[in-house]
């Protein structure tokens, strides 16, 4: 018997697939909350290591430009290599790179163990999507195992808030890295016993221009994006990073029209509905992560909190997700055409954005915070699922693993994009309201002060609104796909414009 879009022969479904789902959902959320993880333990990372206010960023920085930059070159080597194989030697890979990092005795020693880990991660995040992605092709036990994924993808960065308070107010910055390395032996025994791939497709050739062009020009990106937080966005540097990065994605994209072998071949992305998913994911995701950075600061700067209090304060935020993603997603996933879910999800995600934008210098938690938590959980919770499904189904096995990598770049560049051009609006907008409020009396400096930081969050949380909302529109526009459950079983649920 063989499948009807590919010619590949259909095996009966895995024994041990869910416990295999726990393996990867367990490596999925180390690779997630490690972007955000260090931030709260930074300040002691700093003072240990004697890193200037200039280059701590790097701690954050280097991870993400490794990770966002490489993924489709990752995804490529998962589908010709094969995912079970990468998966391991992406865990074990990064449990080195972890304790590489616990251990550094220098800033550039945590710099290279960051950016090592990123690498690694990239390698490691695609393989674990695509081997969900054949695990489970029934249109049933699909929505289930994506309503797991999406709900760890989506709440894993409130997740490392959260563990990195607990674990630097208890224990020491360093456990934030150190932790990785038994969780990562514990996916890697599970990986060895439970997970099942299909060998490697020796027929992928990696395309040598494709890669030097496409992760030169995303690397380029996300390192300029990440300088504009510090240098701003008119700096030299700054500029000639995006502007070369900008340039390098063009020819990339030039290049893969013609290329023999392809490093993402023009029919995954040339399909409306998945094309669609991708924009969906980078938007939404940008609008998110400004969410998390403000609100970071806002609960420790603004209300005094401490770094495990506001990481317990995100726990709403993670429970909603979880709720929305295996609880509503999960379950009508089969019945229900993904854009029925993705543009309520940004609706909601977006009405308790828009409820923040109500914060004051003596806003409350649970009367202003909490209610917006659980509107953009939820809302995130709808949108994550059928994004991760949507976008991975009715590709063929030998690209399995670069439409992953694909969706997971998607993720980080429109994070790392959202993050910049939020913090950039919110601290132009504080100096703007300062030098409109300035006040020679010191007494009331400080509360002006206070309240040109809260403005500056409110005005940037405006904008990630309406990110937010920009994100349904390009779902309602573009993910045309039906309900699963309304097409033929040997049909995708996602209709492939190329054949």
């Amino acid at each position: 018997m063989t499948g009807a879009r590919t010619g590949e022969p259909v095996t009966p479904p895995d024994p041990h697939r869910w416990w295999g789902l726990v393996v990867i959902a367990l490596a999925q959320l180390m690779v997630v909350l490690d972007a955000t993880i260090v931030n709260i333990a930074l300040p002691s990372a700093q003072r240990d290591l004697h890193i200037s206010d200039g280059n701590r960023q790097w701690v954050v920085t280097a991870y993400t430009v490794a990770f966002g930059g490489l993924l489709l070159l990752g995804g490529r080597i998962a589908d010709r290599v094969g995912r079970r194989r990468t998966f391991v030697i992406g865990l074990i890979g990064f449990a080195g790179a972890s304790a590489l990092g616990g251990a550094a005795v220098s800033s550039g020693m945590l710099f290279g163990a960051r950016a090592l880990q990123g690498c690694f991660a990239a390698v490691l995040a695609p393989s674990a999507l695509s081997l969900v992605t054949t695990a489970f092709t029934a249109p049933k036990e699909r929505g289930k195992a994506f309503g797991v994924y999406g709900a760890l993808a989506g709440s894993g960065s409130a997740i490392g808030l959260i563990t990195g308070g607990l674990l630097t107010q208890y224990l020491n910055w360093r456990w934030c890295l150190y932790v990785n390395v038994p969780i990562a032996a514990l996916a890697v025994v599970g990986a060895c016993v439970l997970l099942r791939d299909r060998p490697g497709h020796r027929g992928v050739r990696l395309d040598v221009p494709g890669v030097v062009t496409g992760c030169g020009g995303l690397v380029s990106l996300v390192y300029g994006v990440g300088e504009a937080e510090s240098r701003g966005w008119a700096d030299p540097l700054v500029l000639a990073l995006l502007v070369g990065g900008t340039a390098l994605l063009a020819a990339f994209a030039w290049w893969q029209s013609r290329a023999p072998h392809p490093l993402l071949p023009p029919h995954i992305v040339k399909d409306r509905t998945r094309a669609g998913c991708f924009l969906t994911m980078a938007l939404a995701v940008a609008g998110l992560f400004g969410i998390f950075l403000f609100m970071s600061y806002y609960l420790q700067v603004i209300l005094g909190y401490s770094p495990v209090r506001t990481g317990l304060a995100f726990l709403p935020l993670t429970a909603a997700i979880i709720t929305g993603s295996t609880q509503i997603s999960a379950r009508l996933l089969r019945r229900t055409a993904p854009r029925a879910l993705l543009i309520p999800g940004m609706l909601l995600a977006a009405s308790g954005t828009l409820l923040l934008t109500t914060l004051t210098v003596e806003a409350q938690y649970a009367t202003r915070v909490l209610p917006a938590m659980v509107l953009m959980g939820l809302g995130m919770g709808l949108t994550f699922t059928p994004v991760f499904a949507t976008a991975t189904a009715g590709v063929a096995p030998q690209d399995a693993g670069i439409t992953s990598a694909t969706v997971n770049t998607a993720q980080q560049v429109g994070g790392s994009l959202g993050t910049a051009l939020l913090n950039t609006i919110a601290t132009t907008s504080s100096a703007a309201y300062l030098a409109a409020h300035h006040l020679r009396d010191p007494a009331q400096q400080a509360h002006i002060a206070r309240e040109g930081i809260v403005h500056g969050y409110t005005v940037a949380l405006w904008w990630s609104a309406g990110l937010m909302l920009l994100a349904g529109l390009t779902a309602a526009l573009m993910v045309t796909a039906k309900a699963p459950g309304r097409r033929a079983p040997t049909d995708s649920p996602v209709p492939e414009s190329v054949a």
